[in-house]
């Protein structure tokens, strides 16, 4: 295995060979411009940045770098990024594997937003958010340039700062500032509706003209594509704080096939830039790549198609698949992992134990608490009592904020209204089959309402999005109490927040990451969904989204969460989850060739219908086997992860010119 190298470049061939070629520089001069013969007539460089470099993988002997250019033709940006050809000692990447990272000839009238990261160490990088949502990999400038690179596009196309992160630049946001969120999934926003023009020119230091780039399903687009793109409406956006609609997902069969198709070719494209590009450590018909015979329950889903069984016998893999499940964590058996004074002695092994089994649903409300956060596996009882009555006062402090607010205030806040008025609708539907939330005039409906109004006063920025009452009604269930609902919530948010972000990157991280984990884990499966254009995985969002909440039965769900929430094996375990049901059900996709409208409907109609113990031995062994390349094709940060930067870490200086 490769020693990881984080900050020594003395072995990457990449990089020395692009110090030689002169050190990065803005280039606008004219004769800079006529010297280009790649470069189309009219067009125009306004900016140049050599040693740009994307990381495929962790290891600093396959990074790639590369040339980084702005140039304006007509009333067009264009963004290019063409990797060094032949300066690459590394035999692992080939001459074709580094051509799928180029970037041609990319219009900013297809981008939505370009977020920066400028951690206090390391090196400064960029992420380029298309319109469809999905993003390229991130570019990374070794020797600064990004707020110059920013400055260049601002004086070309509207450029603004987030009034909701102030690293992420949003790019001609004509509409409201908080348009929809879910915009990669609703028609209008599948595909990129320029208002200039699009017209698309062959730039670029590699020799690869637009005829490959058509067949590799590249970003380079014909001019039928761009017919079709100024042929469609744009349609009015909606607040995306307030629309990330469940209903819009179970309704997404009605996405046409032009939509479905542009926002497939565009995933292509990102599926080969993305993190992971790493050799697989074994066979793609390894005992991994045979399905299972499904032990579910008698009633089956129409017209589903039995399962092959597995040629391998479970015994025979008792030392890679999944352990079995054990009973929950009781009661007499909690003790032992206390001392006299009430600390967890061994934060692991508990972590371990409820992993394999789960808690008994009478130790959930002290149980939970640790797991999400909100107690320190090293706190005493008495330190846990004195911290609910400090966190109880500082939890009314907060709500009364909200309830202060008289109706003649309330009508010039127009944010706050919205708000309210959202989790209002969400309340009254959100577990009402459940005997706890059930009947009219609730009163732990009543609670449901008040503490997501109170979290949208303590973390206004985020505010509420649909979806969260689905995290809120179990941990609110669980804890029948108002302020430590509250606050396990506020630390459940502190890891999955990144999901209901306005540009929806947290969300595109994990679909991404779980490409990734499909191609390693089941190539075959990986292959088809290429092959039918379903690589951009929309028809898991809703697992990843509310983590399960609509896919098992409610009691299920809580032991699929403390599952989760243990973070043993991978704090990423809920991606192995996905793998797993998909793996179990891949004869019946790949022998009905569904497509994608079929493939959503066949996903939403699992709901209910899966067995949660052997999904979750699946995705531990999955996780087993994956290994250290799977965490290698997820990208750092990806929720649940805390986040890696904050809003404190950017620079003052750039700050001055955006």
């Amino acid at each position: 295995m490769q020693e990881m190298e984080l900050h020594d470049l003395s072995d990457d061939a990449d990089y020395a060979a692009s110090m030689q070629q002169g050190s990065s520089s803005m280039m606008r001069s004219d004769s800079s411009k006529r010297s280009s013969s790649s470069e189309s007539e009219g067009a125009e460089l306004v900016y140049l940045k050599d040693n740009v470099t994307i990381h495929p993988t962790q290891f600093a002997s396959e990074r790639i770098s590369g040339r980084l250019k702005l140039i304006k033709q007509g009333s067009s940006l264009f963004m290019t990024w063409i990797p060094y050809k032949g300066q690459n000692s590394n035999t692992r990447l080939s001459e074709k594997d580094r051509n799928l990272y180029t970037i041609r000839a990319v219009p900013f009238t297809e981008v939505r937003s370009i977020r920066r990261h400028t951690p206090a160490f390391g090196w400064q990088y960029i992420i380029v958010v298309l319109s469809s949502g999905l993003a390229f990999p991130p570019l990374y400038f070794y020797t600064g340039g990004v707020r110059e690179f920013l400055a260049t596009i601002k004086q070309h196309v509207l450029l603004v700062r987030s009034v909701e992160d102030a690293n992420v630049f949003l790019v001609n946001d004509f509409d409201n500032r908080l348009q929809r969120t879910l915009s990669s999934l609703e028609l209008p926003r599948a595909v990129s509706i320029a208002s200039g023009s699009s017209t698309p020119v062959s730039i670029g230091d590699s020799p690869t003209n637009v005829n490959l780039e058509r067949t590799n399903g590249g970003l380079g687009h014909d001019s039928h594509s761009i017919s079709q793109f100024h042929g469609r409406q744009k349609q009015k956006a909606q607040d995306p704080a307030r629309d990330i609609s469940i209903q819009v997902l179970e309704k997404f069969s009605l996405v046409t096939k032009f939509a479905r198709e542009t926002t497939s070719q565009l995933f292509r494209e990102n599926h080969s830039n993305g993190f992971g590009a790493f050799e697989k450590k074994f066979d793609s018909q390894s005992a991994l790549d045979f399905d299972h015979k499904a032990s579910y329950d008698t009633e089956t889903i129409v017209n589903e198609i039995p399962v092959a069984p597995d040629p391998v016998e479970f015994d025979k893999l008792t030392l890679v698949w999944g352990k079995p499940r054990q009973p929950p964590l009781g009661s007499e058996e909690w003790t032992t992992f206390l001392d006299n004074e009430g600390r967890v002695m061994d934060s692991n092994a508990l972590r371990k134990r409820i992993f394999y089994g789960g808690v008994d649903h009478k130790l959930r409300r002290e149980v939970w608490a640790f797991l999400l956060g909100y107690y320190a596996y090293d706190s005493t009882y008495a330190e846990r009592e004195y911290l609910r009555c400090i966190k109880k006062s500082e939890y009314e402090n907060i709500k009364r904020q909200w309830q202060s607010i008289s109706p003649e205030q309330a009508r010039r806040f127009t944010k706050f209204r919205e708000r309210k008025g959202l989790i209002d609708k969400d309340v009254v539907r959100t577990d009402r089959s459940v005997t706890f939330f059930d009947g009219d005039d609730n009163p732990n409906v009543h609670l449901l309402r008040d503490i997501l109004l109170t979290y949208s006063f303590y973390n206004f920025d985020l505010g509420y999005c649909q979806g969260m009452s689905d995290l809120l009604s179990p941990i609110l269930f669980v804890m029948e109490d108002e302020s430590q609902s509250f606050w396990c919530f506020v630390a459940l948010m502190e890891r999955l927040g990144p999901n209901f972000n306005r540009d929806q990157n947290g969300m595109h991280s994990q679909l991404f990451a779980l490409s990734k984990l499909v191609e390693l884990l089941d190539n075959p499966l990986h292959n088809y969904f290429k092959q039918n254009d379903c690589l951009n995985y929309f028809f898991c969002f809703r697992w990843v989204l509310i983590q399960f909440k609509r896919e098992f039965e409610y009691e299920k769900t809580m032991r699929l969460w403390e599952v989760l929430w243990t973070h043993y094996l991978s704090e990423h375990l809920h991606l192995y989850v996905c793998v797993a049901i998909l793996k179990r059900y891949r004869n019946k996709i790949m022998g009905e060739q569904m497509d994608f409208d079929t493939l959503l409907k066949f996903i939403n109609e699992l709901s209910g219908r899966i067995d949660l113990d052997a999904i979750l031995r699946d995705a531990e062994a999955l996780c087993i086997c994956a290994g250290e390349n799977g965490a290698a094709s997820i990208p750092p940060g990806t929720p649940p992860s805390l986040p890696i930067d904050n809003g404190l870490l950017y620079s003052q200086q750039e700050d001055e010119v955006l």
